[in-house]
Parts: C-alpha cells; structure tokens; sequence
C-alpha cells in the first residue's frame, strides 16, 4: 500500500475549493483524482479534518471482543464445541454472522489453542519412512530396513 499524500497538499487543495475552485478542476490543478479532492473536502466539511486516516490496523475485532465472556462461557460449558457450532450460536442467539477463522482469532488473542488427540495419530505420508515396532527406520513399502550404502552411479 502506498503513502498518504501530504497534509500540505491536502490544506491547499481544500483551500482553493474553499477560495471557490470546484473540487475536480482543483483535483486537475494538484494532480490528484477527482473522487479523492471530494473525498478530502467533505471530510473537511464534515469533520473539520485534513489529516489521513490512519493505514492498516484490525477495524473489526471489537465485534467479537463484545461477545468474548460469551463465547468462552460457551466453550467451558461445552469443551467439544467446533468453530462452526461457535458461528452457529452466534448466529442464532446475537443475529451475528461471522467467519469460522473471526472465531478463530478470537479465540487465538484469549490464548486459547486446539490441539489434536496425540493417541489419534495419523498414518504416515506415501513415500516417508515409518517407524518398525523395534524403532528402527523403514522402507514403507517393505517393511525392512533401507540399505545402508548408496547404489553405484548415484550422488553421495
């Protein structure tokens, strides 16, 4: 993202708007777009404010925040509960409508993290060694052990 222009461009443009330019013959003369000196005068007009806005930054989580107590009431209540289920509720019961990943980040800032079962644990990826009752290492597909010494021809 680009740099706000200048407040100094700014006042003058709104100055000559002010002095009874129009908004887009002063937009041509400071070489900015037409919907950016409107933008720049009526927020003055409304506001009083030449200054940009501020760039980036999270706008929206004070939606969630104002639900947290709730949310987290929720999980302690009903430890099981899926980040849809979460939505769901919140739908439902505060007309609400929000993502599965808002939750998640809510969820995230409170510290609160969802791990998987360890005793669940997954096969293992096609083509990576497993792990043979003995712990030693395995071709996955027969079960023995690698060879130990490279093929002739092959990098080392």
């Amino acid at each position: 993202m680009t740099a706000p222009l200048s407040k100094k461009l700014r006042q003058r443009l709104i100055a000559a708007v002010e002095d009874g330019q129009s908004c887009r013959s002063a937009a041509k003369r400071f070489g900015v777009a037409a919907s950016t000196a409107i933008k720049w005068v009526s927020r003055w007009r409304r506001d009083g404010l030449a200054d940009p806005k501020p760039l980036g930054g999270d706008r929206h989580s004070h939606r969630m925040e104002a639900h947290a107590a709730k949310i987290l009431g929720l999980i302690d209540k009903t430890p099981d509960i899926t980040l849809m289920e979460i939505v769901d509720h919140l739908e439902a019961t505060h007309r609400l409508r929000v993502a599965h990943s808002t939750v998640w980040r809510l969820l995230d800032r409170h510290g609160m993290a969802f791990k998987k079962n360890s005793t669940r644990r997954r096969a293992a990826a096609a083509g990576h060694p497993v792990v043979s009752d003995a712990g030693r290492r395995c071709h996955t597909d027969t079960g023995r052990p690698p060879p130990s010494s490279v093929p002739s021809g092959w990098a080392a």
